[in-house]
């Protein structure tokens, strides 16, 4: 029987975020077909396991719970707990959102330890997060984004005020202020007044040291998921129907007044434009296993934009990436063995790379 390690909490603003989607997975998970180790990751960035430990990192109450440590031995590949004995794991799913979760860290981590694992590899996960990055990619692509100017927290401490006439030459208002390494809205101001930029900035910057300013348009939010490796599935879309400003951590999951509409009630031509648009925006980044990916329709012009990509979307049986496979075909419990075997499909893969070369020459002896 395979071994699986569902990894959860971790160092992020969204550690609570990852709790909820850990749950749902663990429960359709196929206890015929895996075993499933519990693994959590505390908010200082400690690994521990052991039985119940979703329950414990929710409780917030760790006492019982075993911490372990990561073997560096690629024989060897799993974890060794404090007290003594190994833990051999055969894949890895990650259920973290955020900083160390979904940007490239923990993925590195797992192809030093030699695992197969669930979603993007380090180079889609990094790049997808940082979303100054992403734009850039897309935009020397050819594919539409919003207006935008990026900056460095080093610059703006520096001299905000040259950074502040920056912004009113190139963008006009409202806008949007983000961290450029964040997920789920935190960080993120909508700015109406050009005297509010600057406290939105002094925001950003304390969740990132890269920024993002954008055109704040009046569109329609529209969502794709992707599945896949090489073959891709492309769902049924979605639309976030915002109840408030924008669509911000409050309003996935504190208050509840926005809403979702799947498939989006829009023309089957503008369905087919935004589904070939998001494949070639996860095909740029390398993306693989999953992602989601959102747009927008501007409801004034009717134009397209991408707007980001979500590598490690929330994952509960009622998030949208669930709800639109579900709509696309797709069972919750069939999504989470597909995504399995793609970890598999594409550990296998990377073991054709040759990691050795030899020269020939006696010159480095």
């Amino acid at each position: 029987m395979k071994k699986i390690a569902i990894i959860f909490g971790g160092k992020s603003g969204e550690h609570e975020v990852s709790l909820v989607s850990a749950s749902s997975i663990v429960k359709v998970i196929n206890e015929r077909s895996f075993e499933v180790i519990q693994i959590g990751i505390t908010e200082s960035g400690r690994w521990y396991t052991g039985e119940n430990c979703l329950d414990k990192f929710k409780s917030k109450n760790l006492e019982g719970l075993t911490e372990i440590f990561i073997s560096t031995d690629p024989e060897r590949i799993g974890f060794i707990p404090e007290n003594g004995g190994f833990i051999a794991v055969d894949v890895c799913f990650p259920v973290l959102h955020g900083p160390f979760g979904e940007d490239g860290t923990i993925q590195g981590l797992f192809e030093m330890m030699n695992v197969p694992y669930v979603g993007c590899g380090v180079l889609a996960s990094s790049t997808a997060m940082d979303k100054l990055q992403c734009k850039a990619i897309w935009e020397a692509a050819g594919l539409p984004v919003v207006p935008y100017i990026g900056l460095g927290r080093s610059a703006w401490e520096k001299d905000s005020e040259l950074v502040l006439r920056e912004v009113k030459e190139k963008l006009k208002l409202p806008l949007f202020v983000k961290p450029a390494n964040m997920g789920s809205s935190v960080g993120i101001t909508k700015v109406k007044e050009w005297n509010d930029l600057k406290a939105a900035i002094n925001e950003a910057a304390n969740y990132d040291n890269r920024i993002l300013i954008e055109n704040g348009l009046n569109v329609r939010e529209i969502e794709c998921a992707i599945l896949g490796n090489d073959d891709l599935v492309a769902s049924p879309l979605g639309e976030i129907i915002v109840g408030g400003e924008f669509y911000d951590f409050n309003d996935k999951y504190v208050n509840g007044v926005s809403r979702s509409q799947i498939p989006a009630e829009i023309s089957d031509d503008l369905s087919k434009r935004i589904k070939e648009m998001s494949i070639k925006a996860y095909r740029l980044l390398n993306c693989s296993g999953l992602s989601r990916v959102d747009s927008f329709i501007d409801k004034d012009t009717g134009d397209i934009f991408l707007n980001e990509i979500n590598t490690l979307p929330g994952f509960t049986s009622i998030s949208m990436y669930p709800k639109m496979m579900e709509a696309y075909g797709m069972s919750y419990h069939s999504l989470i063995e597909r995504l399995i075997e793609l970890a598999f499909e594409r550990y296998e893969d990377r073991k054709k790379n040759r990691v050795n070369f030899n020269s020939g020459s006696d010159w480095f002896v």
